[in-house]
């Protein structure tokens, strides 16, 4: 797995920013210091420009104090603010996680590299023999389906062809290519979201020719495509869903796991929730790009394709030797 940027054990994140930001901290707490340089010491530091968090609710609380403590003149960063009496003054203040977070303020923070965090799995790869799931320990993971595109039926090269044909009352996806072009800066340890879905899934109506119409399920529209310009898509391919709030990071899913599909991230942060069901990760939030491990991916790949080479070689001997019987059976009757 990528490590986070901020884990490297260089000279930057473990001397270089630690005395940095320690100097800035010690020096900006000053008047004197903050007045004439403080436009200077507070750039880049605790991402000062940062958005405004305060909601609408807090200034009308606020406001109805303004006479002794007026926020508006106050500057705020997520874990400290500027004094009423000396606006040059910081002062620290509680960080509101999960509202802010420090992953990108804490320049000096060392995440090792065998932390165990977040789940990934690269679900293209996964083949549903449940070894993980009998593997732990504490009941965290369950098998399901979802509507995806094969990495079979996505393939190209010597590879492509292999995967299934268009059929009317099935599903197509096409690609987009404005999300495809994001998931090359898309960093899973510091994103929190789900990942990007490259893919427009719809369901065949017809096809005619070269082109199938598809009627899109996110917007219910109907369009006319190139056949060319789809791949196959099935609500029947295998995926997972895990519960982080029971999951106590051992591991032993990725050790269990015979096709390297399991990996434990290093993200230590988006783990969080208001309520249990939200700490239910389906496969978008525990999804990780096929390109960052795609030799894992290629050797899958490979295996599917020689399989599906050899079920269609031996479907076609079958029909060869099947017409070939039918043939002696009419010569056998001509004769007769």
């Amino acid at each position: 797995m990528p490590m986070h940027p901020h884990a490297k054990p260089n000279f930057r994140n473990l001397f270089w920013y630690p005395f940095k930001i320690t100097l800035i901290t010690a020096l900006r707490t000053f008047p004197f210091f903050g007045k004439w340089l403080g436009k200077r010491l507070d750039w880049g530091y605790h991402n000062s420009e940062h958005p405004e968090f305060l909601d609408a609710g807090s200034k009308a609380r606020a406001s109805k104090t303004s006479e002794f403590n007026d926020i508006s003149v106050q500057t705020f960063a997520p874990d400290r603010v500027t004094s009423d009496l000396f606006p040059t003054l910081w002062k620290p203040q509680t960080v509101q996680y999960p509202y802010e977070r420090l992953e990108e303020m804490e320049p000096w923070l060392f995440v090792p590299g065998n932390y165990n965090g977040r789940i990934g799995v690269i679900w293209e790869t996964c083949t549903a023999c449940k070894l993980c799931v009998t593997a732990c320990p504490n009941d965290c993971l369950h098998m399901t389906t979802e509507l995806r595109v094969d990495v079979l039926d996505g393939a190209d090269g010597e590879h492509g062809g292999m995967g299934g044909e268009l059929e009317v009352g099935g599903h197509a996806a096409t690609l987009l290519p404005e999300v495809a072009a994001t998931l090359e800066d898309f960093n899973h340890v510091t994103a929190h979201t789900d990942t990007p879905n490259e893919w427009r899934f719809g369901e065949v109506l017809d096809l005619s020719g070269s082109t199938a119409t598809v009627r899109w399920n996110d917007s219910g529209e109907e369009a006319v495509l190139e056949q060319s310009d789809l791949r196959v898509a099935d609500d029947q391919i295998v995926s997972g869903r895990i519960d982080l709030g029971r999951c106590m990071f051992c591991g032993l899913c990725m050790e269990a796991c015979g096709f390297t599909s399991f990996f434990m991230t290093n993200e230590y942060d988006g783990m969080s929730g208001f309520s249990r069901q939200e700490l239910w990760f389906d496969a978008s939030r525990t999804r990780v790009l096929p390109s960052l491990h795609q030799e894992a991916v290629d050797t899958e790949l490979a295996k599917r394709a020689t399989k599906e080479r050899t079920k269609r070689a031996k479907k076609a001997a079958k029909a060869a030797a099947a017409a070939t019987e039918n043939k002696a059976e009419e010569l056998s009757l001509i004769h007769i």
